[in-house]
């Protein structure tokens, strides 16, 4: 009786919460309604359509036995299962990668893929809505007994898809499947409160995604369930004992409660993506005072200056503060792609730009680095240096990158626009186009700009009739004087001025939050007109991240530089950037398929003639956009470059 009424209350509060409204301050415009005109962006896009989503599709049905496993499963045979426990998740994001793809770019036959796949999928689906290749295969009576196994993490990207796919083609088929899913999930949990700690976070996303697809409270429920179940030692002897701590999982305190960043980055960012997604449901403030100490903690003590997170290979994490080895830096894709997802949702509860300005930084950065010019190969870590060890990969044997990465570009224009009550914003420098509603009034926008290689764009705001609305748009976190506590500074501390026009006359706006909010009537035709002043500069770190000890590194505009072997005698690690070092950006349309270069006379160490004694000449380097290093071939690369100690004026 009183599990009953605890559930009875706990349904009351989340109704009450779900129909008063939402702690959310904004809301994203969806890809769906957003045109991708960017000189940067859209051949990216076309090239992940092209080439990266049929490598996809490659492996996942020829190479490996991914899609052979969902057949196996549904003829019930006894075949054996081929691969790993998790390999079900990467086909379903490899289907939500397509389906933004076919939002962007229509294609039959990929559609028909798609639809072949899902097909499978039902019909390996057992009768009480339960589906993972790995136990229908390996044995059903393992099922449920193992929190590591991935199940419910295949079942968050199973979810995903299922209403991406939706979305994009109106085919209900694989929608149906994962509400099964989620259904039998519930059901075996929750309903029964039969205590589980997922091992890989994923589900609690996911299911908040369902519930907003849906407005079904039953997901709403269910993932704030699974935040709570964290911290409490359930998951003691199953997914962690002796061998792996609980905060390798984030288990160690429940989440309400966690105050710092621990243990695998990937599976840290989905946790906290969907304590953001409930917290602005059921306006809880605990999770935002959580989440709030955590990003603290990742961006001011544990954080790359690329955006990439997790130091560690040995847990695919965090480590202790302001350790941040470059060379062997783990950095994974995935766990940028998650700094991308986890700063959204911030921004979303927030309107405070700090959070763009590093999902911008982790999406030029980290994340990019992790596809290769042209869509086929991959780094599953982005490490800051090599001496020419590195090299991308057709595929992985954990192959959760290549799709995860597809499925961030494919969907970029998630990131770009908001809107709020009587508000527009502009998050990100990215050329589209968009129709939004304020109140009754369609209203037409559409940004041009040569970012990320210089800092002029031009908003064109048409609505259909006179409507006033505050426009807002961001100011980069690369123009402002940094904050108490940031990780990476300005070497000398510089304040560059935002111009802003209206109609090419100065605009009136205030700054809030990191935007510019320029609020009045708008007009058919209008245009606003934003010059970002970029110059390059050279980024030290905190004296306690020891490894960049008088070493600098090279920024312009949202892209982090480093230095090439390739571009500079074969070596690079040779080099010295002197204090007088006059940078030089230039854009090379040849060069990587067209990237902004960096060139600086710079001290270079050499050996002399005699073959013995040591010299050093000036010369002519060449630094290039971090993202595309690698992609002429395995060569040494580095980002942070040293410097003599006189040379580094220290601005802590």
């Amino acid at each position: 009786m009183n599990r009953l009424l605890s559930a009875l209350v706990l349904l009351s509060i989340l109704t009450r919460c779900a129909a008063q409204g939402s702690l959310q301050k904004l809301y994203p415009v969806n890809f769906s309604k957003v045109e991708i005109t960017d000189a940067f962006w859209k051949p990216r896009m076309q090239t992940v359509a092209n080439s990266t989503l049929q490598v996809c599709i490659n492996y996942t049905e020829n190479k490996t036995g991914r899609i052979r496993n969902f057949e196996k499963a549904a003829r019930g045979q006894g075949e054996k299962h081929e691969g790993i426990y998790y390999d079900d998740s990467d086909v379903y994001k490899a289907i939500e990668a397509i389906a933004y793809s076919l939002k962007n770019y229509p294609d039959p036959a990929l559609e028909k893929k798609a639809d072949d796949w899902i097909a499978k999928i039902a019909a390996a689906q057992l009768p009480d809505g339960y589906v993972n290749t790995y136990y229908s295969l390996k044995g059903l009576d393992g099922r449920w007994t193992d929190m590591e196994k991935h199940e419910d993490y295949n079942a968050g990207h199973l979810i995903e898809a299922a209403i991406a796919y939706y979305n994009t083609t109106g085919k209900k088929t694989l929608l149906d499947v994962a509400t099964r899913f989620a259904n039998h999930i519930d059901s075996t949990f929750r309903m029964n409160n039969r205590h589980w700690v997922s091992g890989h976070q994923e589900i609690e996303l996911a299911l908040m995604k369902l519930f907003h697809q849906t407005q079904n409270n039953r997901y709403l429920q269910l993932a704030q369930w699974f935040l709570d179940q964290r911290g409490h030692g359930y998951g003691k002897g199953v997914i962690w004992d002796d061998w792996k701590d609980p905060a390798y999982c984030q288990d160690n305190v429940p989440v309400k409660e966690q105050k710092e960043i621990t243990g695998h980055a990937v599976r840290a960012m989905y946790l906290y993506t969907g304590a953001a997604d409930v917290a602005a449901v059921t306006k809880d403030i605990g999770y935002i005072d959580a989440m709030k100490h955590i990003w603290e903690d990742v961006v001011y003590r544990n954080m790359y200056i690329t955006g990439g997170i997790g130091a560690q290979g040995k847990n695919e994490g965090f480590g202790v503060d302001y350790d941040l080895p470059n060379e062997t830096a783990y950095c994974e894709t995935c766990a940028s792609v998650g700094m991308v997802i986890w700063n959204q949702r911030m921004h979303m509860l927030s309107g405070e730009g700090k959070y763009i300005d590093i999902l911008e930084r982790s999406l030029y950065n980290g994340a990019l680095d992790g596809l290769s010019l042209s869509g086929d190969h991959f780094f599953y870590g982005n490490p800051l240096a090599s001496t020419g060890t590195h090299k991308r990969s057709e595929w992985f044997g954990t192959a959760c990158c290549p799709s995860n990465i597809a499925r961030l570009v494919a969907s970029l224009g998630n990131y770009i626009y908001s809107t709020s009550p009587g508000a527009v914003w502009v998050n990100l420098f990215i050329g589209s186009k968009t129709t939004l509603q304020m109140g009754k009034t369609n209203v037409d926008i559409g940004l041009e700009t040569n970012s990320p290689w210089g800092g002029s764009s031009s908003i064109k705001v048409d609505p259909s009739s006179p409507v006033k609305f505050a426009l807002k748009v961001r100011i980069p976190g690369w123009l402002k004087e940094p904050v108490p506590g940031d990780l990476y500074r300005y070497e000398t501390l510089k304040l560059l001025e935002p111009v802003l026009t209206v109609n090419d006359k100065p605009a009136a706006y205030a700054i809030e939050a990191g935007y510019a909010v320029i609020d009045r009537t708008w007009k058919q035709g209008d245009v606003v007109r934003v010059g970002l002043p970029m110059e390059v500069s050279r980024i030290i770190s905190r004296p306690d991240l020891k490894q960049n000890t008088d070493r600098v590194a090279l920024q312009y505009g949202p892209m982090v530089y480093c230095v090439e072997g390739i571009d500079n005698g074969g070596k690079c690690w040779n080099i010295i950037l002197p204090g007088d070092a006059s940078f030089v950006p230039s854009f090379d349309k040849n060069l990587l398929g067209g990237v902004n270069t960096i060139s600086f006379n710079g001290i270079v160490a050499e050996v002399g003639e005699d073959g013995k004694s040591l010299q050093s000449v000036r010369k002519q380097i060449k630094a290039i956009p971090y993202f595309s290093w690698n992609n002429r071939g395995p060569g040494p690369m580095q980002v942070w470059l040293p410097v003599a100690f006189k040379d580094v004026k220290v601005n802590y």
